[in-house]
């Protein structure tokens, strides 16, 4: 059962005539005639007497001419329902992150964006490293965060800015007094709480390697995720080496920088295609947020972009 048939039904119930019916749907009687057969076929039931002279409901055509009636206006209620929720609805900005830094790092960006855009309305998905990519690649979400080395090769990388290598440390920690640091302090500064890849990206693990150095085992912490190795930083159980994101660090931590190594460029990801107004809008944000680059330091957008 379709609405057109519906239609057909109605319409004919109203002339009593197939030919006026065909007339006053812009249809042809054959195609009028097929829909009311069908109709019939489905129902089990015959709705009209038909003779070569005069077309009469039958009891049931009669019965039916309520509920053929009811279920178009609610159909049409329904589409209008639904047209003007389309018509209503806010363009929805899908960000993924891999940690909560992530999250941090947007808030400045979309506080403004509220502002410039109210229409456009951010949904943040926290998603594990290993399907973040698996769900840019198929359109889930529109924009994730990356290191440049780290990047999807067939997507488009939109540095943000360059992130500093940090240690991050407890206050009570013996590396806090320092303010700055080197390899040869950090091999043995004790225990150093770390991430695997991807987690940690390839830039950053070279680094974590030569500060792990010979360590024993259990001088290392390994950790599933950032999530997990903040509270054993906050606790004072290990250091870590991190790349410093702006707008990320945490309240009773120490940032001490690591001057030996260049800083990590750091920035948006999106397919070809997909680089709408709005998200645009949101990039031009984030980098205007973001911190000075060191000097000398090019800003670096991958091949392909426009």
């Amino acid at each position: 059962m379709n609405t057109t048939q519906l239609e057909c039904f109605l319409e004919v119930a109203n002339c009593l005539n197939f030919s006026r019916a065909a007339e006053r749907l812009r249809i042809t009687q054959p195609a009028v005639s097929h829909q009311i057969n069908a109709l019939e076929d489905e129902l089990g039931v015959k709705l009209f007497y038909r003779t070569s002279k005069t077309v009469r409901l039958t009891q049931e055509g009669f019965g039916f001419t309520q509920y053929a009636g009811e279920i178009l206006k609610l159909t049409r209620l329904s589409k209008a329902r639904m047209t003007e929720s389309q018509l209503g609805a806010p363009r929805r900005l899908v960000i993924g992150c891999r940690n909560t830094a992530e999250t941090r790092f947007l808030v400045p960006a979309l506080e403004r964006l509220r502002t410039q855009q109210p229409d456009v309305l951010p949904v943040l998905r926290l998603i594990p490293f290993d399907s973040v990519e698996n769900q840019l690649t198929e359109g889930d979400i529109h924009m994730i965060f990356s290191f440049r080395d780290s990047a999807p090769p067939k997507a488009r990388f939109r540095e943000l800015t360059r992130c500093p290598v940090v240690c991050i440390c407890n206050p009570d920690h013996p590396l806090a007094k320092f303010d700055h640091l080197t390899v040869r302090q950090l091999q043995a500064a004790g225990r150093i709480a770390t991430c695997r890849p991807p987690i940690c990206p390839p830039a950053l693990f070279t680094i974590q390697s030569q500060v792990v150095g010979s360590r024993e085992t259990a001088q290392i912490l390994f950790c599933d995720n950032h999530e997990i190795l903040y509270p054993l930083v906050q606790a004072g159980y290990a250091f870590a080496i991190l790349a410093d994101l702006p707008n990320t660090r945490l309240p009773g931590l120490r940032y001490i920088p690591l001057p030996e190594f260049d800083p990590l460029s750091f920035g948006a990801v999106y397919l070809p295609g997909t680089d709408k107004p709005f998200l645009q809008a949101l990039l031009r944000l984030l980098k205007s947020d973001a911190p000075d680059r060191p000097k000398n330091v090019e800003i670096f957008d991958s091949p392909g972009k426009e």
